[in-house]
C-alpha cells in the first residue's frame, strides 16, 4: 500500500464525513470537503488532473456553501425573523446536544427559536408560523448545501476512478 493510496481513502471518508456534517450539524461539513479535495491534490499522485478535480469540486463546495446562507437568509428576511431569534436557537442547540443525545441540536434549535419569537411576537399563533418558516428555510438550506456537497463526492470520485482507469494510484 503507498502513500498515494492512504491518501486516497483518507480523503474518501473525510469527504463522506463531510457529506453527511451537511446534514447532521455537529459533524463538519462543506469545509471538510473543501480541505479532503485539497489534500488529495496535493498528495493524492493524481497529477494536474487533482488540481482540476479539486477546482471543479471546490465550484460545487463553495456553490453549495453561499446558496444555503442565501436561501435562508431571504427566507427569514422575508418573514421578518431577525437574527436574534436565530442566535437563541442556534444557542438553545448546543444546550440540547447535552442534554437530549442524538437529536438534542434540532430540538433545542426548534424551541429556542420559537421561545424567542414568543417573546418577540406576543402571539404563539404568530411564532409558531415564523419559527416553522425559519426551520422551514434552514432545511432547505441544508438540502441544497447537501445535493451540491453530494456533486462534489461525485467529482472526487469520477477523478479517483479516472485516476485509477489511466495508472494512478
Amino acid at each position: 500500500m503507498n502513500a498515494e493510496l492512504i491518501v486516497t481513502i483518507l480523503c474518501g471518508l473525510a469527504i463522506a464525513v463531510g457529506v453527511a456534517g451537511t446534514i447532521i450539524p455537529v459533524l463538519p461539513g462543506s469545509i471538510l470537503i473543501g480541505a479532503s479535495l485539497l489534500a488529495w491534490a496535493i498528495w493524492g499522485g493524481a497529477g494536474g488532473m487533482g488540481w482540476v478535480i479539486f477546482a471543479v469540486g471546490m465550484l460545487f463546495v463553495v456553490s453549495g456553501m453561499a446558496a444555503s446562507a442565501v436561501l435562508t437568509g431571504r427566507k427569514m428576511k422575508q418573514h421578518g425573523i431577525p437574527n436574534r431569534s436565530v442566535l437563541i436557537g442556534v444557542v438553545l442547540g448546543v444546550v440540547g446536544m447535552f442534554v437530549i443525545p442524538v437529536v438534542g441540536l434540532f430540538v433545542g434549535f426548534a424551541l429556542g427559536l420559537l421561545l424567542s419569537e414568543v417573546q418577540r411576537t406576543r402571539n404563539f399563533q404568530a411564532a409558531l408560523r415564523s419559527s416553522g418558516a425559519a426551520l422551514k428555510a434552514t432545511g432547505i438550506g441544508m438540502l441544497v448545501e447537501f445535493a451540491l456537497a453530494c456533486a462534489a463526492a461525485s467529482t472526487w470520485i469520477i477523478g479517483v476512478w479516472v485516476e485509477v482507469a489511466y495508472g494512478g494510484p
